[in-house]
């Protein structure tokens, strides 16, 4: 319109701006402050802007200037820049070459309609692939069913697609009450009650009615695929697919390879998690795979350190300001201290003796009936629908009553120990799941804790975290100061940390 005015050229630096607010700039920063959280480029950017508004176009340039620098330079942009090319790199594995054929994945079945069952059938349908739901009871099926359709709705409110898609992937889906309605399925993944004895009984139907060369997949978090594998006569056909929670949005897919999962198989779980729109990274059969087995290791410290002298908004918030989404306490009230509970009651108190026991806050707690944000109680209160973390006098209580029965005299405890006891251990377990072959790469681990658990990717993941920003003779020499503190073999560093070390190496390198 302007050249077709003939209007004359305008420079830039002749222009002035004009705000519609005289705190625009402030009410910008409080508008971005959850969602940028400890990132450095929005804010820069929002800088950038006001030196464009308040400096002569000059003094603009170079202050713009200054800030893309420090952007560039810093362990952020360096971490960023990191974990793009390493999500794509997870995707390959090394053993498996790119031209492996492939099975064709043109229907799946689901075994199980509840909060899984149902997030892993909506990403099928997401990507267009019929899915056969099954469950064993009309009405759990009917309140499967019911889920699915009132997530999509609610999608179509908040404008994420549009309201006649809701009935087109709702097509999409087929419930069945019967173990035949997925014997045509080329897909099967089981997402059923997490015990073995369950598992079995499933797998041994599905090896019963599945197609010859379906994929038959346990969406397991921590429970041996070699042995659920055995309960068919085709183990080579089995693989573990470990979404996580809610299923139709994280991005994460633990992929989980058996000794006799066929490399066809590894291939086409690889490439059909991306067609359903997930991250997908390949590891090995060991307890709590990777993320779960690296995660314990900062629960068991966590409950140290509160028996120790901090308490759970302390240890949280420490956590929190390193990055994570929310600390330990307030992600166990989150996902419900029972679940835990239940297997902690498993234990006998000879096993309770042999290790130094980390349930006894969390069993006082779950006694109570304070389960988390669902009963309004964890170990933090919560005045629901508010569920805003509130420290409680009661759970402090039963902490100190705790320590004291236990002869510990209670300290105070630095935010730097916290932080370290919380993530150094889950570096030497990384190195020692990378030593076992449970994971390919160091990156395959960042690009699991990125995308499963919340590790901020401004910060790489825990292996480029230690590579590059705490340096791996300083975490070595802080195990080695914990373990000759405390005489806990739990600190000794892992054979793999120790060499890379004596060898100026990095996990990098591995």
């Amino acid at each position: 319109m302007l050249v077709a005015q003939k209007a004359p050229r305008r420079k830039v630096r002749d222009l002035k701006a004009t705000l519609e607010s005289p705190d625009l700039f402030k009410e910008t920063e409080k508008a971005i402050a959850r969602r940028a959280r400890g990132f450095k480029a929005p804010w820069s950017i929002i800088k950038c802007v006001q030196a464009a508004c308040e400096l002569p176009f000059d003094e603009g340039i170079k202050r713009e200037r200054e800030l893309f620098l420090e952007l560039l330079t810093s362990s952020e942009s360096a971490a960023q820049r990191y974990y793009f090319f390493a999500e794509r790199e997870a995707a390959k594995v090394l053993d498996v070459p790119a031209d492996t054929p492939q099975r064709e994945i043109k229907t799946a079945g689901i075994v199980g309609a509840g909060t899984m069952g149902g997030g892993i059938a909506m990403n099928f349908a997401n990507a267009g692939i019929p899915v056969t739901l099954l469950e064993v009871k009309q009405e759990a099926l009917d309140r499967g069913l019911k889920t699915i359709r009132t997530n999509y709705e609610n999608t179509a409110k908040r404008g994420g697609m549009k309201a006649e898609d809701v009935d087109k992937r709702m097509a999409l889906i087929t419930p069945t009450l019967s173990y035949d309605g997925l014997k045509n399925a080329d897909v099967i993944i089981e997402a059923v009650f997490e015990t073995m004895q369950v598992k079995e009984g499933v797998f041994k139907q599905l090896d019963a009615i599945a197609k010859p060369g379906a994929v038959l997949a346990t969406n397991t978090s921590g429970l041996d695929v070699n042995q659920i594998a055995t309960y068919t006569k085709r183990p080579g056909d089995v693989i573990g697919m470990h979404f996580f929670s809610p299923a139709n949005v994280m991005k994460l897919l633990e992929n989980v390879r058996g000794k006799a999962t066929s490399k066809d198989v590894i291939a086409t779980v690889m490439t059909l998690s991306k067609k359903i729109g997930k991250i997908p990274v390949l590891v090995g059969v060991c307890e709590g795979f990777v993320g779960n087995r690296m995660l314990r290791m900062r629960g068991i410290q966590s409950s140290y350190m509160m028996e120790e002298g901090a308490l759970p908004q302390q240890i949280d918030k420490v956590v929190y300001d390193y990055g994570f989404p929310m600390g330990p306490f307030a992600m166990s009230d989150l996902a419900g201290n029972d679940v835990g509970w239940r297997i902690r009651q498993g234990k006998n108190e000879k096993e309770k003796r042999n290790v130094r026991y980390t349930g006894y806050v969390a069993d006082a707690i779950c006694e109570l009936g304070r389960f988390g944000q669902k009963t309004g109680g964890g170990y933090y209160k919560y005045n629901l629908p508010d569920r805003t973390p509130i420290p409680d006098p009661e759970v402090e209580k039963i902490i100190v009553e705790t320590s004291k029965k236990l002869g510990i005299t209670r300290r105070a405890i630095s935010d730097q120990e916290i932080l370290e006891r919380a993530l150094y251990p889950m570096v030497n377990e990384g190195a020692k799941i990378l030593s076992e072959g449970m994971a390919q790469r160091a990156l395959d681990i960042d690009v699991i804790w990125v995308n499963g658990y919340g590790w901020p990717v401004y910060r790489g993941g825990p292996m480029w975290w230690a590579d590059n920003v705490v340096g791996l003779k300083t975490i070595h020499d802080a195990l080695l100061k914990y373990r000759d503190a405390s005489g806990d073999p739990f600190w000794e560093p892992a054979p793999l940390l120790k060499k890379l070390v004596q060898e100026g190496k990095k996990f990098s390198s591995v």
